[in-house]
């Protein structure tokens, strides 16, 4: 009988991290306040007691030493798993991140493998500034040599960690921080997919969204009420953001002959841009409207009390649905 347990995707996360600290020794935890606090989001909570201060541990605030330090500690053998107490934090890490984690694999000619995983809470949602809601993805994305997913349920949450801790490549796995506490079921025996594959996870026949992360969420509550007027969307779930998983969305949109990407990001120069022109490209006689982009605003991440205005929602993904259908 499979093990199902409903669970939060930030509880579903400290399972997987759990699960994976147990099966390796080699598997080590740290960041910003993540040992005895168990993290701003109390993610990695009740790992410090159960496994010590030399599985987990925390860092002194230096996001650059953060990622050098698991560079290092990979070359050595283990296993690192950063966090980055929030998205904007890791640009001080960035020369390490892209040129020396992304690189060294390469540059070794694959002697130093690089099995580090550093999680990144990002978007926004959460009431906070600046460099606490910003939704950095792109920029890894484009990176080669680095890997780049975002859990959107608790279910991939719990797997996707472990398979990004399996991972001889370096992982960046963005957490929607605004998604932490919505719960759902979790299959603690059998993995769902592998890390880089998408899923159709609303059948339809009239158009397709292509979301990822914290965005799945909404882009199904406009589906949602889509089906209430008579229009059938099918919503893929994106899972990995490099390597993007093309052959499930072009499979789709070829149904369909329509698509729309939804993300937090701005629109410009982003993972939706990069679906955007290759579907372009596979899919141009299929289409039967431009691909079109739903995201945030080409502008510094607001204020609270203007972030409901920036981030996409139900009613901005609907009159884009509006949009395409009247082609």
């Amino acid at each position: 009988m499979t093990n199902f347990v409903d669970m939060a995707i930030a509880k579903a996360i400290n399972a997987g991290l759990r699960k994976a600290m147990s099966e390796d020794n080699k598997v080590l935890v740290f960041g910003e306040d993540v040992a005895q606090l168990g993290g701003v989001f109390r993610v990695t909570e009740g790992l410090h007691a159960e496994f010590g201060e030399s599985r987990i541990f925390n860092s002194p605030i230096a996001e650059s030493g953060i990622v050098g330090t698991a560079i290092g500690l990979a070359m050595r053998g283990y296993r690192p798993v950063a966090e980055i107490q929030f998205d904007g934090f890791i640009f001080p890490a960035f020369d390490q991140i892209t040129t020396q984690l992304a690189k060294m694999q390469n540059r070794s000619e694959g002697f130093h493998k690089m099995p580090v995983v550093i999680r990144v809470p990002f978007g926004g949602g959460i009431g906070a500034v600046e460099h606490h809601s910003e939704s950095p993805e792109a920029y890894f994305a484009h990176t080669a040599g680095l890997r780049v997913v975002s859990p959107s349920n608790p279910n991939d949450a719990y797997w996707m960690i472990q398979q990004a801790i399996r991972s001889n490549d370096p992982v960046m796995f963005f957490e929607p921080k605004r998604r932490y506490w919505q719960k759902g079921p979790v299959n603690l025996d059998t993995p769902p997919q592998d890390l880089h594959s998408a899923r159709v996870i609303r059948e339809g026949n009239d158009l397709t969204i292509v979301s990822y992360g914290p965005m799945v969420h909404t882009s199904l509550q406009a589906a949602e009420v889509a089906a209430g007027e008579g229009v059938s969307i099918e919503v893929i779930d994106l899972r990995s953001l490099s390597p993007i998983d093309f052959p499930t969305i072009i499979e789709s949109v070829k149904k369909t002959g329509r698509l729309i990407t939804v993300a937090e990001a701005p629109n410009s120069f982003s993972v939706a841009s990069e679906i955007s022109a290759t579907i372009t490209e596979e899919c141009f006689y299929h289409l039967q409207a431009p691909v079109l982009r739903v995201g945030g605003f080409d502008i510094p991440y607001p204020a609270a009390k203007l972030e409901e205005i920036y981030l996409p929602d139900a009613d901005r993904i609907l009159e884009a649905v509006d949009r395409s259908r009247a082609y």
